[in-house]
């Protein structure tokens, strides 16, 4: 997703403050270590089929793809990924809520075939306001993620909305809350002010409809742009595990890492490599693994979401842009480069 800069000087302001956490029901700093070091280092992709444009194109019953999954998730496995990260969306669940759920265990069923667990992200504020279900639209040629859709989006205003996503909230974690197939809960993508305090208050019930369930499973939202501090600050505090995003050059990325550090939770980075801004495999995920966090790049195959084009920089004639922003893999399985695949291996420790 696209992201700011993080301030260096927002940072240190944010190590003196402190939050007050919502509810008893965060884990403590104790069990969230404990649950860490029960997992091998957690490494993997951002996941959506090449064929899906969106969230919906992935999950809505017509366009639901099994067979991609299979073959996408198998090139995973193959350089040791063990996590992808994958959105859901709203309306899918609302026009078909037991196709949904059954779609989803069809995923979790073929990504745990390939020894990959899941973290599920709930809601997102990032890219087209107005989703609608039905047919998706085509890519925009050259356009990175040009059919990407925000959930809710600018229905966060309807209080009819925010009911029918207590609902959704509520079903999809009760249903899976003690599925060890799932990683981890990400309740919502990059919030920011676009939609105004609405957001804040969102982010509010996200996590007190969470906490209600309690799933087994840990809680988090990602740290992304310190600018949005009270967001931010909110955010930290009541997650269980702390994730967060980071495109930065390597030296921006590690201060970024001991900041949060100081938290005392593990810390997974959800989102970064991108290859232009010199974010990449080779100078980044080695420091991920080092320091014992996460590391969740953006993109596992290219594809309709035209991710391996920059944020900024579209390319009109949809020609190959000199060097991919995103994605791992061709759609024919061929690695983008293999001096990257070949790293991930030697990290996961695969011959």
């Amino acid at each position: 997703m696209k992201i700011k800069l993080l301030s260096l000087m927002a940072l240190v302001l944010l190590t003196s403050i402190t939050v007050q956490a919502q509810s008893s029901k965060i884990w403590t700093k104790q069990k969230a270590n404990a649950w860490y070091a029960q997992h091998k280092w957690i490494n993997g992709a951002n996941f959506i089929p090449s064929n899906a444009i969106n969230q919906l194109e992935m999950w809505q019953a017509d366009t639901f793809d099994p067979k991609t999954i299979e073959r996408e998730l198998g090139w995973a496995q193959g350089i040791g990924f063990n996590t992808m990260r994958v959105f859901l969306h709203s309306l899918a669940w609302k026009e078909d809520p037991k196709g949904f759920k059954n779609r989803m265990g069809q995923y979790l069923a073929i990504a745990n075939k390939h020894h990959i667990q899941t973290i599920f992200v709930f809601l997102d504020d990032c890219w087209n306001p107005n989703p609608k279900p039905g047919k998706q639209p085509a890519p925009k040629p050259g356009v990175h993620n040009s059919g990407w859709v925000q959930d809710p989006g600018n229905a966060i205003k309807n209080p009819a909305e925010i009911a029918i996503l207590h609902n959704y909230v509520t079903d999809i974690l009760t249903t899976f809350k003690f599925d060890k197939r799932v990683l981890l809960w990400d309740l919502f993508n990059e919030p920011n002010s676009e939609h105004g305090d609405t957001t804040m208050m969102l982010l509010t019930d996200m996590f007190t409809w969470a906490h209600a369930v309690r799933p087994s499973q840990p809680l988090s939202v990602d740290v992304w742009d310190f600018g949005e501090k009270k967001l931010d600050d909110y955010q930290l505090a009541n997650s269980d595990v702390i994730t967060y995003h980071s495109y930065d050059l390597p030296a921006d990325q590690l201060s970024k890492i001991k900041t949060l550090q100081k938290y005392g939770r593990p810390i997974i980075c959800t989102e970064y490599m991108a290859r232009p801004r010199n974010s990449t495999f080779q100078n980044t995920m080695p420091l991920l693994k080092r320091e014992n966090v996460g590391a969740i790049n953006w993109g596992l195959v290219t594809g309709k979401t035209n991710t391996k084009y920059a944020w900024d920089t579209p390319i009109p004639d949809g020609s190959e842009p000199k060097l991919w922003f995103h994605d791992v893999f061709r759609t024919d399985g061929v690695p983008y480069k293999k001096e990257e695949t070949d790293l991930i291996k030697k990290l996961n420790g695969i011959k």
